[in-house]
């Protein structure tokens, strides 16, 4: 809340802006048991079939292998404490904790990292195929039910709690125990007891001649997580990017923001979750090693009074705003409950068409909201009920949103969507609400602006010409933040030991000069004529304006505060209106020292003349 500061001026305001993160974090989840890592085995049949390739197209191992290292260095990137390991069945040596049979184990679960990165690049390409056969071998009298069983355990390996545990397995033998009921039999068995333990099972299949049918025997094998459809199964992957875009389809965890209640009426509520489909993308923050070690330094940080240098104590210090000439100090527990405006959750106030929804209504990205069946059972029914009406009679839901109970309430237009497949059968658009922020009065404001405009009809027809010239598709996803790749690809130029220079990234932000001065011909020239007089030299203006700003003779204006305003200012509680600029120098003028922040310049110039 603007104005709130500390009554003792210290050290630990970072202590308590990280204690009440931490609080609303908590908040942020419903339930402990959503909390823990990420897991994800690769689970790899190595038979012979998936070395042989057609003509000159990538085997189906290599474009596996290829895989999975995208997905290593894409999780050192985004989540690099996720757990990852990679899993062969069908070779001929064996390597896991129970000794099965023509089960490796190549890498259990753990962070994903440069070394494991340079390790899978041995098994790429020709040199990587015969590698391959030279340190494993192939043996097609595997049990695959044997290989879900050493996964399994790899899972109840791990020493840290999971949150998410999932197994992709890559193949392209549509029935594995053909002639082998027992192992067939085995393998459902297992993977039964995969779904009972909450291991989700993936089927990655590859091309195969012929086409793979799933039914043969995937079908009773495969299971889905809560919220996917079982129904819906994507084609057989020829190329890598198919391949790619499944494994991410699958291997990200959805995450919510937040589970809250979505309340029809007092007596009607149904659960769902929120959530960011588009995140924006920072550079990691930096974290600092200790020099002799190089392990992460731990910071402690601790409050002293400004006064006395005294160690102070979570309860010695207090929260105040001076108000009328008093300072009204309030307890931790107050100003919490000042935060407090209603208790989290979605309250429906009515409908209303979408065409009523505006464009300049958007103010802030949207979210998406999907029900959570797993708190409130008949949640998904109600949720698609919903959705399927709005989306016939083209209605949106207004709702006031809260949440989490320290923000503050509102008002949101619930706009439903579709569920949308590509020819692979991958999702691209999810169904569900997306959760539009409405503006409050006060967001809007009323701009005044002349009808009379100082161009004439001549010089406005020309410049159309030169906007319909230069107008073109724009895509979000076609340009790249050249900052991040550029920092990304020096990090993994630095992991993986390259010793040449990175490659540079791309700028495609900057502006394509040539095609855009072919484009317009004499247009730029004849606007010119138009607008500017005959002897006018935009060049020459600008290298003027750059001598001016190098100068030192040119200063900017300096605000000044007399000491009887400043009294005054103090006395009425009204020093916020002062930049912090003019603050600094006011302290400055004073003699004061203080902090740089406005907070702090206020209190000392409060102080100052309190005394006086």
């Amino acid at each position: 809340m603007a104005g709130w500061g500390s009554f003792y001026r210290g050290e630990g305001l970072e202590e308590e802006e990280e204690q009440q993160e931490e609080e609303e974090g908590a908040e942020a989840v419903a339930d402990q048991r959503f909390a823990g890592r990420d897991s994800l085995i690769f689970l790899v049949d190595a038979s012979k079939a998936m070395f042989e390739s057609d003509g000159d197209a990538e085997t189906p191992f290599g474009m596996t292998i290829q895989c999975i290292r995208n997905v290593y260095t894409s999780k050192i990137i985004s989540s690099d404490r996720d757990l990852l390991g990679v899993v062969f069945y069908g070779t001929e040596d064996n390597k896991n904790s129970a000794d099965f049979k023509h089960i490796y184990v190549l890498q259990e679960l753990d962070n994903p990292g440069a070394k494991r990165v340079l390790e899978l690049d041995q098994y790429r390409g020709d040199e990587g195929r015969a590698h391959f056969q030279e340190n494993f071998g192939h043996n097609a009298d595997y049990s695959l039910g044997e290989a879900l069983w050493a996964c399994s355990n790899l899972f109840s390996d791990v020493r840290v709690r999971l949150s998410h545990k999932r197994i992709m397995l890559f193949t392209n033998e549509d029935d594995p125990h053909a002639n082998d009921s027992a192992k067939a039999k085995l393998a459902r068995t297992r993977a039964g007891d995969l779904r009972d333990t909450g291991i989700i099972l993936d089927l990655m299949h590859l091309r195969k001649p012929g086409g793979f049918d799933i039914s043969l025997f995937y079908r009773d094998i495969i299971n889905v997580a809560e919220d996917e459809d079982l129904g819906i199964q994507p084609k057989e992957s020829e190329k890598l990017e198919h391949l790619m875009k499944k494994v991410r389809a699958k291997e990200t965890k959805k995450r919510t923001l937040v589970r809250l209640n979505l309340h029809l009426s007092n007596n009607v509520a149904l659960s769902v979750g929120v959530y960011n489909l588009i995140q924006k993308a920072y550079k990691p923050f930096p974290v600092k090693l200790y020099r002799e070690t190089n392990e992460p330094v731990k910071t402690k940080t601790r409050m002293f009074s400004g006064k006395t240098g005294s160690l102070l104590l979570p309860s010695d210090t207090k929260r105040a705003q001076t108000y009328g000439k008093r300072q009204i100090v309030l307890e931790k527990e107050e100003t919490e409950e000042l935060k407090r405006f209603d208790s989290p959750g979605l309250f429906l106030i009515g409908f209303k068409p979408l065409s009523m929804l505006k464009q300049h209504h958007h103010i802030r990205p949207s979210q998406f909201i999907y029900p959570e069946e797993s708190l409130v059972r008949g949640s998904t029914t109600l949720f698609n009920a919903l959705l399927m009406k709005c989306s016939e009679r083209k209605m949106m839901m207004l709702c006031r949103y809260t949440p989490r109970r320290n923000i503050p309430p509102r008002f949101v237009a619930l706009v439903p969507q579709e569920e949308e497949l590509d020819e692979q059968k991958v999702q691209i658009a999810p169904p569900g609400f997306h959760l539009i922020f409405l503006p409050y009065a006060d967001d809007k404001r009323n701009v005044d602006f002349t009808e009379n405009v100082p161009a004439s009809q001549e010089q406005v027809d020309k410049m159309k010409e030169i906007i319909q010239k230069l107008r073109f598709k724009y895509r979000a996803d076609s340009f790249e933040n050249p900052v991040l790749q550029q920092h990304f690809r020096n990090l993994e130029a630095l992991a993986l030991e390259d010793k040449e220079e990175p490659e540079q990234a791309e700028d495609l932000t900057m502006p394509k000069s040539e095609q855009m001065s072919q484009r317009l011909g004499n247009l730029v020239d004849e606007f010119k004529q138009l607008v500017y007089p005959p002897d006018y030299n935009p060049d020459e203006k600008a290298v003027k304006r750059k001598q001016a700003s190098d100068g030192e003779t040119e200063k900017r204006p300096k605000v000044e505060v007399s000491k009887d305003e400043l009294r005054s200012h103090v006395q009425k509680g009204t020093l916020g209106k002062f930049t912090v600029p003019v603050l600094k120098d006011a302290c400055r003028f004073l003699g004061l020292r203080c902090g740089s922040k406005k907070q702090e310049l206020v209190d000392a110039l409060t102080e100052y003349f309190t005394e006086r």
